[in-house]
């Protein structure tokens, strides 16, 4: 089998993952809080070298590489559009900061802040689960304690009793896994956002931070790849089969 077959078959998953993931954040052009994703493409050594048969960088007919893989997929966590609601459970957090919601035993990280009351008063994610204080419980708005507000620097206020939103940030960016419903699990430690970094917006929602136009050119782009590896693997078989025949009539 012509070793070429196999470069651009790999090259073809790998802009098949890599679609997956642009159509993704496609999907999620209008979830509010949503970070857009991003297919981190790395060249592959030749097989000899992955297997260690050939050490690389040699120059060999054995180091001749093995074409492109999608080695990971991280988060771009850049702030996406803020704008007005007027919802009074509506909330947008600047700079690095994160909600912290539980979910389950799991404390989890959010970005999205269209927050909602439940029955029993509880300030929840639109999934339902409970946004927490600082102090790590869940945050409660009572109605017949009266009129209540979000401060600008995340303090619920209403009737004398006042409660912190829970805002942490993660030691870094990397520490964050996705885990699905614009949600983060943290993997290390996080700290609570210092005094001088809590600033929120209430009657406000931070937007997705996928860019359509930007989006659909990345769209295009993968598609004109794939098809193109697609054709060079028709070609090669193409050319074994003339090769085949040829030596058959022979």
């Amino acid at each position: 089998m012509p070793y070429g077959l196999y470069l651009s078959a790999e090259g073809a998953y790998a802009q098949s993952r890599r679609l997956e993931v642009i159509s993704n954040n496609l999907a999620n052009v209008d979830t509010v809080g949503f970070k857009r994703q991003l297919a981190m493409l790395q060249s592959r050594y030749a097989e000899a070298v992955e297997q260690g048969l050939q050490p690389p960088d040699t120059g060999a007919i054995e180091d001749i590489g093995g074409g492109v893989r999608v080695r990971e997929t991280r988060s771009d966590f850049s702030p996406g559009p803020v704008r007005r609601t007027g919802v009074p459970t509506d909330v947008a957090v600047s700079g690095d900061g994160f909600f912290t919601v539980r979910k389950g035993e799991e404390t989890l990280l959010t970005r999205a802040g269209n927050f909602q009351l439940t029955a029993q008063g509880v300030l929840a994610t639109q999934q339902g689960y409970p946004v927490l204080s600082d102090l790590g419980v869940p945050v409660h708005i009572l109605a017949e304690n009266g009129p209540w507000q979000i401060t600008e620097d995340g303090l619920i206020v209403q009737r004398g009793l006042v409660q912190r939103l829970g805002l942490v940030r993660p030691g870094s960016q990397n520490d964050l896994v996705r885990v699905g419903e614009n949600l983060f699990r943290p993997v290390a430690e996080t700290e609570p956002l210092p005094a001088e970094a809590r600033h929120v917006a209430a009657g406000h929602l931070e937007d997705s931070g996928v860019r359509p136009a930007t989006e659909m050119i990345a769209l295009i782009e993968a598609a004109r790849i794939l098809e193109a590896n697609v054709n060079m693997m028709k070609t090669q078989d193409q050319m074994v089969s003339a090769l085949v025949n040829r030596v058959l009539s022979v």
